[in-house]
């Protein structure tokens, strides 16, 4: 099979699988989810792979070929494991430290707010973000700059990677389970979850609230690697898994304002989405309180 749909063939079956995993156990039969969270899951699982991504990958090489010509495939030589490293570095640490900032910064928080509100998790999950979340994310850009600099065979095999294990570290199978169970397997737990995001820790991420003693809301932010958390500080590692997800500010907006803030802004007035700036803006590194809907 040719690599490049190989590459995008990993990924959609592992949702596929995964998704039929959850609706067997029964997650989409008896859940809060409402009309409105499936119309952001499903948008938002098409326009990132088909039309964000490409998008900027598209941009970024043309510019590349018109003021830079020289510098295409100026790297395609370099060791494969330098190549591993670059995006390691410039796509999952960057894409790291925007997740920590979209939970530090106000106006950031609006645009990963959908990927928060929901109270499930599930791998439908991984991909609810406002559509310029994605489009401004640092990590997409310098990835498509790498691919111009020749290491587009690399992304080919690094890219189905990370997808399996963030779309793994959303899904309600809790693969990690296993791992905690059997106490001759718990050295690798041990290590497993200190290198890669799995179902405990990003779940904590997800958590209403650290009051349970599990959630992590403002931490666990590693995408393919958790290791960034461990490094930088923000990890929380309990091998267990909150009971309730979700975000204290519980305003309920439609799809369309949810995904194409600030584009399109809501029209209630208590809203955070209703302008840039509000009086009622959310602060996401407050742990929970009772918020009045």
């Amino acid at each position: 099979m040719d690599n490049e749909i190989l590459s995008k063939a990993i990924p959609v079956t592992m949702l596929l699988v995964l998704g039929i995993i959850e609706a067997i156990g029964g997650l989409y039969y008896d859940d809060n989810r409402t009309k409105n969270d499936w119309t952001i899951e499903l948008i938002s699982l098409f326009t990132l792979p088909t039309l964000i991504q490409p998008a900027i990958f598209i941009v970024v090489i043309w510019l590349g070929q018109t003021w830079f010509p020289s510098f295409e495939d100026s790297l395609i030589g370099l060791n494969v494991g330098w190549q591993i490293l670059a995006f390691l570095i410039l796509d999952d640490m960057t894409q790291y430290w925007w997740h920590r900032l979209s939970h530090s910064n106000r106006m950031m928080w609006k645009l990963h707010r959908p990927h928060h509100v929901v109270e499930e998790m599930g791998v439908l999950v991984t991909y609810r973000n406002a559509m310029l979340y994605y489009g401004l994310m640092p990590g997409i850009w310098l990835s498509a700059a790498l691919i111009f600099l020749g290491m587009g065979y690399v992304y080919l095999f690094y890219l189905p990677i990370k997808l399996t294990v963030i779309l793994l570290a959303h899904s309600e199978t809790k693969w990690d389970r296993v791992l905690y169970k059997y106490s001759w397997l718990h050295p690798v737990a041990w290590i497993v979850e200190r290198t890669i995001s799995t179902p405990s820790t990003h779940f904590a991420h997800h958590g209403l609230t650290a009051e349970d003693g599990v959630s992590h809301p403002n931490g666990n932010y590693g995408n393919l690697l958790f290791i960034w958390d461990v490094i930088f500080g923000t990890a929380k590692i309990t091998r267990k898994y909150p009971t309730k997800f979700g975000a204290w500010n519980q305003i309920k907006e439609g799809w369309h304002v949810q995904l194409f803030f600030p584009f399109i802004r809501s029209s209630k007035p208590e809203s955070e989405l209703h302008s840039l700036i509000t009086k009622n803006d959310y602060d996401p590194s407050i742990d929970f309180k009772s918020f009045d809907r």
